[in-house]
């Protein structure tokens, strides 16, 4: 399979407090979920906020969709009883808060391995202060276990007290540097969240450049921004067609021992080919799961 092209246009932070949001999220159109022990969940509920994770998890009650469990700091009083309870709940990935240093990430893989962890599992980085930002690279090839990089755009902002604009300047360099660890290392990277749940066109802007800025998708606070994320980052039908159309030319170019060829006025190379076959896999990918979610 090619790596980036599991469907995230859609994440959605869940709360693993709110048994009713989990029960409803089995019903949602998003590509994956966040199921968070973190920030959504206040320090009295945490401990029941882990079991509620682990048994959705567990009873894979989300189909083909991503689950990811951000758990507690291991710094915390709640992050390692977290980490291992997520290790064997079946979910597909834990998610680390505010991750800064490669050693953080080993520290985390030797406690899901020492409680069982399968080796599918991968793990997560929240990538969200300025010293995560710099050592982004450090980050990402920390181990194979690493599935891809969530940016925590509002931490991030509160700690280079930037202004979060709709453009996002401030943030810029932090994204791209994280963009260039993540595609070095083979990572899947979410964007982060809207806060303003009213403006619909901000939010429309802010998947616009997620996208063009190499976004694989974005997070998401509330249900009603799924639909709106998922279009923005689908493949158009039209982006479909013409890379089934390059593939299948540059096929037959290459029986003839060439290795570039011209479509409709276009010279088509392999770096062509490959972002084309990510289209196509991606699109099929989308496919399997909204009839996964309609069965």
């Amino acid at each position: 399979m090619i790596p980036t092209a599991r469907p995230r246009r859609s994440v959605l932070y869940m709360p693993g407090s709110n048994t009713r949001a989990l029960e409803k999220a089995k019903t949602l159109a998003a590509d994956g979920l966040i199921l968070d022990l973190e920030d959504a969940t206040a320090p009295e509920t945490k401990v029941e906020a882990r079991k509620n994770v682990r048994d959705v998890a567990s009873a894979k009650a989300y189909g083909k969709r991503e689950v990811l469990i951000r758990t507690n700091g291991l710094t915390t009083e709640w992050g390692r009883e977290d980490v291992i309870a997520a290790a064997g709940s079946g979910c597909d990935g834990i998610l680390l808060p505010k991750v800064e240093s490669a050693t953080e990430v080993l520290q985390v893989q030797a406690l899901m391995e020492a409680n069982g962890a399968p080796p599918e599992l991968t793990i997560w980085c929240m990538m969200e202060t300025p010293l995560g930002m710099l050592n982004a690279k450090e980050i990402a090839g920390a181990t194979p276990r690493l599935g891809g990089f969530v940016m925590g755009t509002s931490d991030l902002a509160k700690d280079l007290h930037c202004a979060h604009t709709r453009e996002r300047l401030p943030m810029i360099t932090s994204l791209g540097l994280c963009m260039l660890a993540a595609r070095a290392y083979g990572l899947a990277i979410l964007d982060g969240v809207h806060l303003d749940l009213q403006d619909d066109d901000g939010f429309a802007w802010s998947c616009k450049q997620g996208l063009e800025l190499g976004f694989d998708g974005k997070t998401l606070i509330h249900p009603k921004t799924i639909a709106m994320a998922n279009e923005a980052f689908s493949p158009s039908e039209a982006e479909v067609v013409w890379s089934q159309k390059i593939i299948a030319a540059h096929a037959e170019a290459e029986k003839d021992g060439k290795g570039v060829v011209v479509v409709d006025g276009k010279l088509v190379e392999n770096l062509h080919v490959q972002n084309a076959n990510r289209l196509v896999a991606l699109s099929e990918r989308i496919a399997e799961l909204a009839a996964d979610l309609n069965s």
